[in-house]
């Protein structure tokens, strides 16, 4: 079974032009995510979508892999599914081009869980520990069944805790594993609407009956919306011990 990571690279962005190929410690973004990524022992390839001749040649410079892909793409996940179109993948790993601080362990551990859950779309969450993020439209939630099935994700605070009990609250880390006759499917179906509302994709698989389960990690996202991100990248960068 072949496993490859596509991960896209879009270079327009209102809030972070030409984001991937910002310097986070005398690297390019798109790099880190790159590297990270390879380092997992589950992942057969690595692909970078990118939209932009600049980010295919940067990708090039530093011995990687990356196809060129319609610029007019509205989300991450078609640019993805349209990559893996070119290539001959059984699960597709879609991670985010803005995550430099992806772990490899996270990456293996989903992939594992994908060869488990053939028929099912694979994604992770972590305990939010800043009760600041629960509020935080941001930040989406997810809630899920006894067996780990996802039952929705929200940008609001699910489960509404009208008790007042300690009740944990879980932050959904935008990373998927697909099989890759479920990307296929997935880039078919027309906008849901609660996807429309809460504008998040992965609620369009939820309304058309396709099941998403969800592995839970320590791992905590950093990812770079602004500039002022990368300040805090670095800092964790610094302290790193990913070989």
């Amino acid at each position: 079974m072949k496993v490859i990571s596509i991960i896209p690279a879009r270079y327009s962005s209102t809030r972070f032009p030409a984001k991937p190929l910002a310097n986070i410690c005398g690297k390019p973004m798109v790099q880190h995510v790159y590297e990270r990524v390879a380092k997992s022992a589950k992942i057969n390839e690595v692909i970078v979508a990118t939209d932009h001749e600049e980010i295919y040649r940067k990708v090039e410079s530093f011995k990687g892999k990356a196809i060129m892909t319609n610029g007019s793409h509205n989300t991450g996940t078609d640019r993805v599914a349209e990559a893996a179109l070119k290539l001959d993948g059984d699960i597709i790993l879609n991670v985010q081009g803005d995550e430099p601080l992806i772990q490899p362990e996270l990456i293996t551990l989903l992939v594992e869980e994908a060869i488990r859950n053939p028929s099912s779309v694979i994604t992770a969450k972590t305990l939010i520990l800043d009760k600041q993020d629960i509020d935080n439209p941001n930040v989406v939630k997810v809630v899920t069944d006894l067996n780990n099935n996802a039952l929705y994700f929200s940008r609001s605070p699910i489960p509404f805790n009208r008790s007042g009990t300690d009740l944990n609250c879980y932050k959904h880390l935008g990373i998927y594993c697909y099989p890759i006759d479920l990307l296929n499917k997935f880039i078919k179906l027309p906008v849901s609407l609660y996807e429309e509302h809460e504008m998040l994709e992965q609620l369009r698989l939820l309304e058309n009956g396709i099941n998403i389960k969800v592995v839970e990690t320590n791992y905590n996202s950093i990812g770079v919306d602004t500039k002022e991100d990368i300040v805090k990248v670095e800092k964790y960068l610094k302290d790193d011990t990913i070989d």
